[in-house]
């Protein structure tokens, strides 16, 4: 059985042959994939957004797609439609680029919102439905999603709906001086690198493989109490409309045992659910009139309730870490 440790170190070692300084996003988009999840990916212009989508999908050796998202893009560009074909008489079916392992839906808010909500059946039931047939989609399945958080003339956010389909919000954030100068030499060596430069270190099918080991990633029920208690925080807290949905506390667990085990354990920690606290919240909640005035945003909100919700045991190290698993041992149950 393929390990999720030595997928996510074969996965990431041969993207950083690439890109530089995008560990966390690697992580992210490594979870998502063992838990059927879909990654939002925000970022300015020119920080590798798609470069990253694309290196992952073929490293892991995925198939993949890549629809550029505009106001006149049509759902029927994205799921495929029947084409008539004038030498037989006959409706053809045309199947979109949604059919494939790992789609990336480039500047995903310049869509409309017709076009994004034909992203929603695909996205929640893994099928598409094409002039009332229903087809399934390739296994694995994941999207990959990118949004610009400036230049939003002519954009169009998304709808609650739909970002609560996405398990993970990740941020592209510019390199630091040590990551620009070393991305400098790196392509001043050699200009022509691109997603075709690096190998295919996986197939779908050890992804599928490590997907059954996440599973069995034991949790115990101080650590799902300490979630339920941070979703609960999201609903109860005043500058939130709405908090956080059962989808959301359903795809906090599952993340939380993926990080376990690309880290090598099979048991879930507080500080796993710590570090994901953000990328699995930070886009669903939509914030209250006064907060959004006062300018308080949904990361202040996370912040304030991350320090305000006590996680099992306390303030954690790897003693207590490990207490915390003993307390509830995989062999105990």
């Amino acid at each position: 059985m393929t390990a999720p440790e030595e997928l996510y170190e074969t996965l990431s070692a041969e993207i950083d042959a690439v890109l530089i300084g995008k560990e966390e996003l690697v992580e992210g988009l490594t979870i998502a994939a063992l838990t059927r999840g879909h990654v939002l990916l925000e970022g300015v212009p020119g920080v590798a957004k798609t470069t990253l989508a694309r290196l992952f999908a073929r490293a892991s050796g995925l198939e993949h797609t890549r629809v550029q998202m505009t106001p006149d893009v049509l759902p029927a560009d994205v799921t495929g439609t029947h084409v008539y074909r004038e030498p037989t008489g006959e409706f053809e079916l045309q199947r979109g680029p949604v059919f494939a392992n790992l789609v990336i839906a480039d500047e995903i808010n310049r869509a409309t919102p017709k076009t994004q909500s034909a992203l929603l059946e695909a996205m929640q039931e893994r099928q598409v439905t094409i002039g009332g047939e229903t087809l399934s989609l390739p296994e694995p399945f994941m999207l990959v999603a990118t949004q610009n958080p400036i230049e939003m003339e002519g954009t169009f956010e998304l709808p609650e709906a739909q970002r609560d389909r996405f398990q993970l919000k990740l941020t592209a954030d510019l390199p630091d001086r040590d990551e620009g100068r070393r991305l400098l030499d790196r392509f001043d060596d050699d200009p022509d690198l691109d997603p075709g430069s690096i190998e295919r270190v996986a197939t779908a099918d050890e992804l599928l493989d490590a997907r059954a080991t996440v599973t069995e990633v034991y949790v115990d029920d101080s650590v799902k109490e300490y979630v339920l208690d941070i979703v609960a925080a999201t609903r109860e807290n005043p500058n939130v409309e709405y908090g956080a949905s059962p989808r959301a506390t359903l795809a906090f667990l599952d993340a939380a045992k993926a990080r376990a085990a690309i880290h090598g354990r099979d048991y879930v920690i507080p500080d796993d659910v710590k570090a994901l606290l953000e990328p699995v919240l930070v886009h669903r909640l939509v914030l209250s009139t006064d907060a959004s005035l006062g300018d308080v945003s949904a990361a202040d909100v996370l912040a304030e309730i991350e320090s305000g919700v006590e996680p099992p045991g306390g303030d954690q190290t790897p003693a207590t870490q490990t207490a915390v698993h003993d307390g509830g041992s995989p062999d105990d149950r």
